[in-house]
């Protein structure tokens, strides 16, 4: 982060949205994210999923509640994104 004079510049982060797959550990869940792709030869549509380990701190997400989460520092091996709020 650059400080030029008294402003600060802003730290973009990604964010997703995801299906919760697993929620036995003890803060942490695991997210399932679908997202939609087009072929760029054949103009098909197919769906492409990635999961993610996310910090629930106060392991307030239950399996197939729909989550926001970020992305932040490094917390374990694996787990590199934060929990913002459950949708539904």
């Amino acid at each position: 982060m650059e400080n030029i004079g008294n402003t600060k510049a802003k730290i973009t982060r990604r964010s997703f949205e995801g299906r919760v797959l697993v929620a036995r550990g003890d803060k942490t869940i695991n997210v399932l994210v679908e997202s939609r792709i087009m072929h760029p030869k054949y103009r098909k549509q197919y769906l492409q999923s990635q999961k993610y380990l996310v910090h629930d701190e106060a392991n307030v997400a239950r399996v197939g509640d729909k989550v926001s989460f970020e992305e932040c520092r490094p917390l374990s091996k694996n787990k590199r994104w934060r929990l913002v709020k459950v949708l539904s």
